[in-house]
């Protein structure tokens, strides 16, 4: 496209468009590279009326031109809610709204995606706009415009979208998009609920809906944590909690699969639970199953108070206590062993014969537990069942748990000491450099008096106070770590945080030390201060850089650990007695006390420091 012609039409400059024209005719065909736009395409994206009605006298034609998205211009002013060209655009030739663009979407369709409520009152006056879409099977204005939700500066137009598209019609409310999912499932698996509200107002039976897996808008209200629509939902329609996916999921199961702690609490509270909370899956698997298997271990203490079924075998023949026993690599396995035991939870191979097609049913590859992956906000995670489970015997089940435990310790009492013996190592060269440094100090000395000849400079004077504090604290170190001195565990590892941290303060004195030794023994003449100046901002930025970031690290390492005791702080406590799942919550707070130091094991995050 002509730069002059650009510009022009960018500024709606009417007079130089005209005079452009004049000079060459063709040159109101041009397009922009890459996009292909036309002029008029441009002109309605940035809202110049009397400019595209210039255009539309001079080649009306081109408002059927398409760009590289096969948008047409009408696409353009509508997403961008150029009420007045798109009154131009459909008074010049009506039948252009009907064209899709490359995506299949209509002119409707972008309105409704982008909340431009009052274009969407005008689209609807052409009713064969409507009939396009209920023609074919892809996702429908409603669905977008219940989707999207129009946060930020269109939420006040996002109901009324929605309203307007209703009353024009109604049909739309139960069209299902490639996935099988209404209107109904998308706002509810976005969370808005306003759009929920007048959907059901409009049909109670679109939240029995199912879409292609089986899931109907209450499950999918589950599955995000969206506990004001799951309110909603069952305000309306309390059977739909009984509704099971294709999988023979049911609302518990997705809500435990996907970690959402609150919404399956706020279910149990809700409904009657009896039967569901034992309710198995196609796999034979309860949602006691599926929390063992993701490791969940707030979810097994919560559901364990409220008594549910400990010992179920799902088709492959294991408990909950099996699962778990597979892989207790770490903390959270040992506390939902030992939770489970507390509940009565035994192997399958202790319990009383059951019929065999149950119990002798071979495992096969299809007896994962599938799990639908969580978008964005949704927390990700793996169930896998196990194809076999070691058994262990009664007789020797306790001594297997105190020999996990005693391993996992050891490996923790490993770290402890290989941080120690390294705290030791880095302590004795800083303090062999600082030694070396003091008795040689820079700038020399008389050879006569033994003293130093710039001893009197104030560059010299910070590098000796500096150079003697970190001698001194590097060595105040070694003594303190090579002591005989018996100290607890917790105790070793409060020891080594505040070693960890004069460590920090002896290494920065020794590189103040050196920036200052430098600007002792540089010259200062003309044409040498600027090589001062960078000498020691090189070395104060990346000092500086490197204490900066590991400070970061250290505060990003408290606030999980905060935040971690403070998930664990939600589980309560269970009324009367003090029973083993509040022991295992105690425990668990314990681990994260455990985790205060960065010398302890990351043992949560699957990895050894040393």
């Amino acid at each position: 496209m002509d730069e002059r012609l650009f510009e022009t039409v960018l500024k709606g400059d009417i007079p130089n468009f005209l005079n452009l024209v004049q000079e060459d005719e063709a040159i109101i065909k041009q397009t922009v590279p890459g996009s292909l736009n036309t002029i008029l395409h441009l002109a309605a994206r940035y809202g110049h009326e009397e400019l595209a009605l210039e255009i539309l006298k001079l080649c009306p034609e081109m408002l059927a031109a398409t760009n590289d998205k096969l948008e047409t211009p009408v696409h353009e002013a509508c997403r961008e809610g150029r009420l007045h060209i798109v009154r131009l655009f459909l008074e010049t030739d009506s039948w252009v709204v009907h064209k899709m663009n490359r995506s299949k979407e209509s002119a409707l369709y972008v309105a409704c995606e982008r909340g431009r409520l009052d274009v969407v009152k005008q689209l609807l006056n052409y009713p064969w706009v409507l009939l396009m879409e209920m023609d074919d099977g892809l996702t429908s204005s409603l669905h977008v415009a219940a989707s999207a939700g129009h946060l930020g500066t269109f939420a006040k137009f996002g109901g009324d979208i929605v309203n307007e598209l209703l009353e024009a019609g109604p049909e739309f409310a139960r069209k299902k998009d490639l996935n099988g999912c209404t209107p109904l499932h998308l706002c509810s698996r976005k969370g808005h609920q306003e759009i929920t509200r007048e959907l059901l107002k409009m049909d109670p039976d679109l939240s029995s809906s199912q879409d292609n897996e089986g899931r109907t808008p209450l499950h999918w209200a589950t599955i995000k944590g969206r506990i004001n629509i799951i309110d909603e939902i069952l305000s309306v329609n309390l059977e739909s909690s009984e509704i099971r996916t294709l999988h023979g999921e049911t609302v518990l199961h997705l809500g435990v699969k996907n970690n959402q702690h609150e919404a399956v609490k706020h279910l149990m509270e809700t409904l009657n639970t009896t039967k569901l909370v034992n309710t198995p899956d196609n796999d034979g698997n309860t949602i006691l199953h599926l929390a063992t298997a993701g490791k969940l271990t707030t979810m097994v203490i919560y559901l364990l108070k409220l008594g549910v079924e400990v010992n179920a075998i799902n088709r492959n023949g294991f408990t909950a206590l099996d699962i778990v026993e597979r892989d207790a690599s770490n903390r959270d396995a040992f506390l939902i062993v030992s939770a489970l035991q507390e509940a009565g939870a035994k192997n399958c191979d202790h319990l009383p014969p059951l019929s065999l097609d149950v119990r002798l049913q071979p495992p096969d590859d299809t007896s994962h537990v599938r799990l639908q992956p969580p978008d964005d906000t949704s927390q990700r995670m793996r169930f896998s069942m196990p194809k076999k489970v070691p058994r262990v015997s009664s007789g020797n089940h306790t001594h297997w748990l105190h020999s996990n435990l005693e391993k996992q310790i050891e490996v923790e009492n490993e770290g402890l000491r290989n941080a120690r013996k390294t705290i030791i190592v880095v302590a004795v060269l800083i303090a062999t450099v600082t030694f070396a440094a003091g008795i040689n100090p820079p700038g020399g000395y008389n050879q006569v008096t033994g003293k130093s000849i710039v001893g009197k400079q104030t560059p010299f004077k910070v590098f000796m106070v500096c150079n003697i504090l970190a001698l001194f604290l590097s060595l105040g170190i070694v003594i303190l770590l090579v002591s005989n001195i018996h100290v607890g565990r917790k105790s070793l590892m409060k020891l080594l945080a505040v070693i960890h941290k004069l460590m920090w303060l002896s290494i920065s004195l020794m590189a103040a030390a050196y920036i200052a030794a430098l600007w002792t023994i540089m010259p200062h003449g003309r044409g040498m201060v600027w090589v001062l100046v960078v000498l020691v901002s090189a070395g104060g930025v990346c000092t500086l850089a490197i204490f900066t970031g590991l400070m970061v690290l250290s505060v990003r390492h408290l606030l999980r650990i905060r935040k971690s005791r403070k998930i664990l702080d939600k589980c309560g406590r269970p009324d009367g007695g003090v029973n083993l799942c509040e022991g295992t919550e105690m425990m668990q707070k314990e681990s994260y006390e455990s985790c205060d130091s960065e010398f302890d094991m990351p043992c949560r995050a699957g990895y050894n420091l040393y």
